[in-house]
């Protein structure tokens, strides 16, 4: 065996392990160590790494079982009807190739129609009813062997004891589509049926707060603590954490010919079935499904990381079988990973605009929230040695949204010995300036000042968002106007003629026009994002706001001493004399003296109102406004006498809560914060 194949083969090896520790972490102890993205990355290259060398796959490897070993502290007890798991589709085109397949099993003109419902994050479950009551209910366990958590599954309310057997008979109307059916085995002996139990979000959060009152451990998620919970010897706490269920597949022959059918079977017999669903004519309106699903996510009661999709046809459904572990004529599609495994291929370091050396990876290209990621943030040398990352280590990389992706920690199970430790370069990467890391600081710095890569950092800050927001002034146009030697700082962007422009690449007449007029329209800037413009060190958006409402106009900054700015709430010893110094180098007064030439007009605050009801109170807004900015509603805040802050704390008066809030809603309900809507905190301001 040479030394490439070697390398798989013990990489295979490694995968399994690391698979099968996983697996035992989720089933048995329910207590994973990883995101299910990270999971599903490794059971993903481990599949790819099987289906190109057959001869590698083995009878025990993770991929060709169900699932975990069932705990030892309850009964055992076996499934009358396998519990399979669900092959997975991470984007809309596996999705249409696995309709493709399933065309291929079937005949030629078999036209399918498919029964979409969430795949909400918490545990499966087989409930056992004998005469219409309730005997058994089981955990998934392997899949064939669960563990019997009756007494904890009969004080969940959601879960009938007795079906109400009394109901025989009804008709869909639904999208057209008549059918009549009949519950054939309503009375019948025995009835299983299989479904989810889980934890709402508004459960989860009123658990964690009083984890929070009794100063104890936070759960990190509602699937762990739902898991956790049904696990428990004593049913009255089971019954005190407020477990849900939704049941969605009933087993035998009971007269559905669809499998929206046997939802409204369920329904009919009392069970909890999700309103969540949908019937698709086709695949296209299954992934317009999908989408609408992933918009709304946010907004949803539960936790869910995809969306089940199903032929319709149950007839079909049992034709086409299974394969493995997983049914053929079902798939989960997954919502776009926010954590997953890639290699690292290099590292390398960038220049910011304060000089600060700041190392990020380039790695084998991996989809993370959408979008595929090559690169991601290091910070700085002492992180890396913290998070034991090596060049070539298979990582676990993190991105959720717009957040600039990050290697969250190296995976070093997987190392073959090839792996290389990275080093801080002594000279700057782009202008070969001498670079110092200053004692105390994690951050090493190019102290070169005619430093090409921090000069173009510094106009980018200086014209972004919360900066002078000029738009068309993206990195590559910077860097084509420096080159040119068309800028050498930011003021000299305000002399900018179209006729500079226009001979450049990448501009036309009217681009350059445009440019020019936008540059033109933002000569006017409040005085606190001009603070923030000019990219002082300590110095963000709301240290600009609190310095700019406590003095008031440029030269009193100008002229303020140390001891001054650090009186200034929000200002430390740090951050006073890093802006004390900005406002006595000559090449910063020299750039004032540049912006003030060119018109640049800043414009001190009015005048605070003198409204009692904000002076003194603290607020914090998180999600989106739709009737004013966040940093309009900051600044009104700010103008009416009162604090706008970033983070929760004890001392938050009120929470605004906008669309799709984050975690700082679950910890103002945990500190006991006044949470309010955006139509009152309109009525406030």
């Amino acid at each position: 065996m040479n030394s490439s194949n070697l390398e798989i083969k013990n990489r295979t090896q490694k995968l399994r392990e690391m698979i099968n520790r996983y697996d035992y972490e989720y089933y048995v102890l329910d207590d994973p160590s990883v995101e299910d993205s990270v999971y599903d990355s490794l059971v993903r290259e481990l599949k790819k790494i099987e289906s190109k060398y057959p001869e590698l796959k083995t009878d025990d490897s993770p991929t060709q079982r169900v699932g975990g070993k069932p705990a030892k502290k309850f009964a055992k007890t076996n499934h009358k009807y396998p519990m399979l798991s669900l092959s997975d589709a991470f984007s809309e085109q596996e999705l249409i190739d696995w309709e493709n397949r399933v065309l291929k099993l079937l005949e030629k003109k078999t036209k399918l129609d498919y029964f979409c419902e969430l795949k909400i994050d918490g545990l499966s479950v087989m409930l056992t009813y004998e005469n219409g009551i309730l005997i058994k209910g089981a955990t998934r366990g392997d899949g064939l062997v669960g563990e019997d958590v009756t007494s904890n599954i009969r004080v969940i309310p959601s879960i009938p004891l007795a079906l109400r057997a009394s109901i025989t008979k009804h008709q869909a109307t639904e999208n057209n589509r008549n059918s009549k059916f009949e519950i054939r085995n309503s009375g019948a002996s025995r009835l299983d049926v299989r479904g989810e139990i889980y934890m709402s979000n508004d459960s989860f959060r009123a658990v964690n707060k009083e984890m929070a009152k009794k100063e104890e451990k936070n759960y990190a998620n509602p699937r762990n603590l739902a898991a956790g919970t049904l696990r428990q010897l004593d049913p009255k706490i089971v019954k005190s954490r407020k477990l849900d269920s939704y049941i969605y597949e009933v087993y035998g022959n009971i007269g559905a010919k669809t499998h929206e059918e046997k939802h409204k079977i369920l329904a009919n017999l009392g069970f909890k079935t999700s309103k969540y669903v949908k019937y698709c004519k086709n695949i296209s309106e299954v992934i317009k499904y999908c989408r609408e699903v992933s918009k709304e996510r946010p907004k949803l009661p539960f936790q869910v990381d995809g969306v089940v999709v199903i032929v319709n046809d149950n007839n079909l459904y049992e034709r086409l079988g299974s394969v493995g572990k997983a049914p053929r004529g079902a798939i989960a599609y997954k919502f776009p990973a926010e954590q997953g495994t890639t290699k690292i291929i290099d590292i390398q370091t960038n220049v910011g605009r304060t000089g600060a050396i700041t190392p990020f990876a380039v790695m084998e290209p991996v989809c993370l929230a959408g979008t595929t990621v090559t690169r991601a943030t290091l910070h700085n040398e002492d992180e890396i040695k913290r998070k034991d990352i090596l060049i070539g280590d298979t990582v676990v990389v993190q991105k959720a949204g717009d957040i600039i992706p990050e290697v969250v920690g190296s995976l070093p199970e997987l190392r073959t010995g090839k792996e290389k430790k990275f080093k801080m370069p002594k000279r700057c990467p782009v202008c070969g300036g001498p670079v110092l890391k200053p004692e105390g600081e994690a951050v090493a710095r190019c102290v070169a000042e005619s430093c090409f890569a921090i000069e173009m950092q510094r106009v980018e800050h200086f014209v972004g968002r919360n900066a002078f927001n000029i738009e068309g002034l993206g990195e590559k146009i910077i860097e084509q106007l420096f080159q040119e030697g068309l800028i050498s700082d930011a003021a000299d962007l305000f002399a900018l003629k179209e006729g500079d422009l226009e001979p450049l690449e990448r501009f036309a007449e009217k681009s350059a026009s445009n440019l020019v007029e936008s540059i033109k329209m933002n000569k006017n800037i409040t005085l606190n994002k001009f603070l923030y413009s000019l990219g002082i060190r300590h110095v963000g958006s709301i240290t600009a706001n609190d310095i700019t409402n406590h003095l008031g106009s440029l030269e009193r900054i100008k002229k303020a001493s140390i001891q001054e700015l650090e009186q200034i709430e929000g200002v430390g010893p740090v951050a006073a004399k890093s802006i004390y110094e900005w406002f006595r180098n000559k090449n910063n007064l020299r750039l004032l003296r540049k912006l003030k030439t060119h018109e640049v007009r800043v414009q001190n605050p009015k005048p605070k109102t003198q409204n009692p009801k904000l002076r003194g109170l603290s607020f914090v807004i998180t999600g989106s406004l739709e009737s004013i900015s966040r940093e309009e509603a900051e600044q009104r805040i700010r103008e009416l006498d009162g604090k706008a802050t970033s983070s929760v704390s004890k001392s938050t008066t009120y929470l605004v809560a906008g669309e799709n809030p984050g975690s700082k809603l679950a910890k103002a309900e945990v500190l006991g914060v006044k949470i309010i809507n955006e139509k009152d905190f309109l009525g406030l301001i």
